[in-house]
């Protein structure tokens, strides 16, 4: 996971109107929040906070009148229509604390010939630590076959790292395709 800097300006101007004007100036306005401190309200470049922000769980750490805030990507409000980033909240976190963080699951590899699969949890969460939250967790299919399982129990986790989600949660499985099943029982 890479440390991002931006630069944000502290705002007191809220509200609708407020809100669209900041988006106009090709900003986007923000909150920084946790362990018990104030809200601190914020206005970020727009250009360099949605790429920051594009891969899972971004840290990021964040200027505001000469005062470095290490923080997570709690919520990103998009437009439903346009999908500009309307609004983002920020989680405070320090060196060295666990946080609960949802990572994206990502197969990889072949399974075997004419194996269908299917992947029934797309994310997992995991407690891991602030400075070290993986991007996203791999899952090799190389070779499975028509039945086989993989469960969250089943998953390679980074160092450091504790599973969040049930063991039991089913992540992948493995089937026959329809047509063959139905090609074997009209020959039965």
């Amino acid at each position: 996971m890479t440390e991002l800097n931006l630069i944000g300006e502290a705002r007191n101007e809220f509200g609708k109107g407020a809100a669209r004007r900041i988006r106009r100036a090709k900003q986007i306005p923000a909150v920084i929040y946790g362990h018990g401190v104030a809200p601190l309200h914020i206005v970020l470049p727009e250009r360099e906070t949605v790429r920051a922000i594009r891969g899972a769980n971004a840290l990021l750490t964040v200027t505001v009148d000469g005062v470095e805030h290490l923080a997570l990507v709690k919520d990103v409000q998009k437009d439903p229509v346009l999908q500009i980033v309307e609004h983002i909240d920020l989680l405070t976190v320090q060196k060295g604390e666990k946080v609960d963080v949802d990572v994206p699951v990502v197969i990889v590899g072949e399974p075997a010939p004419s194996v269908i699969v299917n992947q029934e949890t797309m994310t997992i969460s995991l407690s891991a630590d602030a400075t070290h939250v993986p991007v996203k967790i791999e899952v090799d299919i190389a070779g499975r076959t028509a039945g086989a399982h993989i469960h969250a129990s089943d998953l390679v986790l980074p160092a450091n790292s504790v599973l969040v989600t049930e063991g039991t949660a089913l992540i992948v499985h493995f089937a026959e395709p329809a047509v063959a099943t139905e090609a074997e029982a009209a020959a039965e």
